[in-house]
């Protein structure tokens, strides 16, 4: 899968729970929690670009709230919390941010980008992702 074929598929994932619901906020928010801006910069763009083919335009119908963990993970759970607390439609994070997104909500849709869902125990299989023996533990806010 090339690149930018990857950047549309997250860019579908984070945008279908706002087509899905019945209820449209007239401002949708993305929460962006994330490793560090510096490599990622690149994906960033294509992500914004993939968003706004998909008519999604940061300041206009749209905000992203970027969290940065400056590669340390043990910043990634209080991230992760903060996202939930202000209430973001999604949450798109890389695979080492998944396990905080988890643990901080159970409600809020979490896209992320790498990693091996099941493999990793976060869903018991791809076919039923919103089942998994860690969702039967986790906090709900």
């Amino acid at each position: 899968m090339r690149r930018r074929e990857l950047v549309k598929l997250v860019v579908a994932a984070a945008t279908w729970p706002f087509s899905a619901g019945a209820q449209q906020k007239a401002i949708r928010v993305i929460g962006f929690l994330w490793s560090s801006p510096g490599p990622w910069t690149p994906f960033v763009a294509e992500f914004r670009e993939g968003l706004s083919e998909t008519g999604y335009v940061e300041g206009q119908n749209l905000t992203v709230e970027y969290r940065w963990t400056e590669d340390r993970e043990d910043r990634a759970p209080l991230l992760a919390a903060d996202l939930v607390d202000r209430k973001v439609d999604v949450i798109v994070c890389g695979g080492r941010e998944v396990r905080a997104a988890k643990s901080a909500t159970s409600t809020i849709p979490i896209v992320f980008v790498h990693g091996d869902p099941v493999g990793q125990g976060l869903v018991a299989s791809l076919a039923r992702p919103a089942t998994s023996q860690a969702s039967a533990s986790s906090p709900s806010r």
